[in-house]
Order: structure tokens, then C-alpha cells, then sequence
């Protein structure tokens, strides 16, 4: 039977993406001719819609200009695949195939492309315990907004109340409480405890082991 629904982000939750992003996201400012952004600054804009992330650095940038980057990051950041392959997390491959094993209901909904996702969730080994993709070009609203978790919910036929979200930014978390379902944040990606707190994170964990831990507290849906 089915025992409730878990939506993941990819980014800093599942897969360690962070040194790929940051480098393809130099390299890609490097070949724009555009002025330097360190890598914290770059690293703050992950979790956001790749167009979004270069409004968010370069403001006074034109809206053809904005998309000429998404399209030199898309273009550079699959080359770089071949030297840089991101990593799963400890403890994600086995806690997803104990999930699943138990009768969960896995999904990801990132800001990453859908073709990317396919992708990357092959490559670490994790696409047979996933049974459904969101990506930023499947929806019209990314996150914060709940358009994400609200399409994986009619999707897979399950409400909010038995759903939980889980992700690194707050973005994550707001996406999940907008749409009505319980979310948990983890400290291990490119957010901080302080932010998902103040996002207003149902839970937060240190390990993803943990989560086990939170979807058995209870047996009811009550995450």
C-alpha cells in the first residue's frame, strides 16, 4: 500500500551539485564578459530558475541577454559532466531505496531542467526509486510559488496533508507550506538552519537518515 507522498529537491538535498554549479556558473559569466561573482554569490542563487539566477546577479541585464546565459550555463554545465560528476549525499541512496521499499511515494521538484533531472538521477543511481520529475520548464510558477508540489499532487492522486516536501533553501520549504503540505529542511545543502527556520520548516535534519525517523513518528499522515 501506499503510505504517503515525499517530493525532494535535487540541488544540495540529493545530490552534491554545488562545486558543478558555482564553476559553470564562473565559466559562463567568464565567457559573457560579465563582471566576476564570487562563489558565495553564485552559490546563493541555487534553488532559483537558471534565467532568475542571472537577474539575481546581473540586474541591469536585458531580457535576451538574461536568456543567452541560461542557455551558455545549459551548454557549459553538460560538458561539465564529463569531469565533474555530481555525488549523492550520504545516506540518500539507501534512505531512498528503504522509502521505497516501504511503500512511499518518491517525486523531485527542482529548478533544474527536466531533461538535467533525467539525467543526473540516472547517473547517481537513484532514478528507479523516483516515480515522478518536476522541473523548472514544467511548470509556469516555480518556487517559492506551490505550482510544483500542487501538479506532483494530482499527478500521483495524493492530497497535501499526506504529502511531505523536503529541501535545502527556503524556497523548499515555502513552496511545500504554500501548497499545504508538511515540510522538513535539511542543514546539509546551500541553506542555512536560520533560514529554514524562519521559512518555517516543520522539521530539520542533520542526516538523511533522519527522515526515516520523522515519516515513522507517526502512523498517521501527519508528518
Amino acid at each position: 500500500m501506499k503510505k504517503g507522498l515525499i517530493i525532494f529537491d535535487f540541488d544540495g538535498t540529493l545530490g552534491d551539485t554545488r562545486r558543478n554549479i558555482v564553476t559553470t556558473m564562473q565559466m559562463t559569466i567568464n565567457e559573457m564578459q560579465l563582471p566576476y561573482r564570487a562563489e558565495e554569490e553564485c552559490a546563493s542563487t541555487i534553488g532559483l530558475p537558471l534565467t532568475v539566477c542571472f537577474e539575481t546577479l546581473f540586474p541591469h541585464l536585458q531580457k535576451e541577454e538574461v536568456q543567452r546565459c541560461a542557455d551558455t550555463y545549459r551548454r557549459i554545465f553538460a560538458a561539465n559532466l564529463q569531469s565533474m560528476t555530481p555525488q549523492p549525499f550520504p545516506g540518500v541512496i539507501q534512505t531512498l531505496k528503504t522509502l521505497k521499499q516501504q511503500g512511499f511515494v518518491l517525486t523531485i521538484a527542482s529548478s533544474r531542467s527536466h531533461v538535467s533531472l533525467v539525467e543526473l538521477t540516472h547517473n547517481m543511481g537513484i532514478a528507479d526509486c523516483i516515480s515522478y520529475l518536476i522541473g523548472a520548464d514544467d511548470v509556469k510558477e516555480a518556487k517559492p510559488k506551490p505550482e510544483p508540489v500542487l501538479q506532483t499532487l494530482d499527478a500521483m492522486h495524493f492530497p497535501a496533508s499526506e504529502t511531505l516536501v523536503v529541501g535545502d533553501m527556503a524556497v523548499d520549504i515555502l513552496m511545500g507550506a504554500n501548497a499545504g503540505a508538511k515540510t522538513c529542511g535539511v542543514s546539509w545543502g546551500n541553506g542555512s538552519k536560520e533560514e529554514l527556520e524562519q521559512a518555517g520548516a516543520d522539521h530539520i535534519i542533520d542526516h538523511m537518515e533522519q527522515l526515516l525517523d520523522i515519516i515513522h513518528f507517526t502512523q498517521s499522515y501527519d508528518y
